[in-house]
């Protein structure tokens, strides 16, 4: 059974800096394409970036530049390092992984809020 685990949430000011972390158990983030998603009060939750088996990650174009996903095998867990941080980057944040870049995203985890504040 696989299970995602979201931290590093928090209250943050304009301009600050926070990094999530998402830990993974029954399925390795190494063998998976791992996603960040956000969801922001009355809004739908949109994609945020992800980070291939191969390494190659993707971003939505309003935080790049800003934001980067990274992987560590080891510890079998990835991370959203996000600076520079806005107002409208207020949300909840989710980690999901998926078995193929193709593939439906088939597991998500709690998700963790991060607030903004101007």
């Amino acid at each position: 059974q696989v299970q995602l685990v979201e931290s590093g949430g928090g209250l943050v000011q304009t301009g600050g800096s926070l990094r999530l972390s998402c830990a993974a158990s029954g399925r390795t983030v190494s063998g998976n394409t791992m996603g960040w998603f956000r969801q922001a009060p009355g809004k739908e939750r949109e994609f945020v970036a992800h980070i291939a088996w191969t390494s190659i990650t993707s971003y939505t174009d309003s935080v790049k530049g800003r934001f980067t996903v990274s992987r560590d095998d080891a510890k079998n867990t990835i991370y959203l390092q996000m600076n520079s941080l806005k107002p409208e980057d207020t949300a909840v944040y989710y980690c999901a992984a998926k078995r193929s870049r193709l593939g439906t995203w088939d597991a998500w985890g709690q998700g963790t809020l991060v607030t903004v504040s101007s």
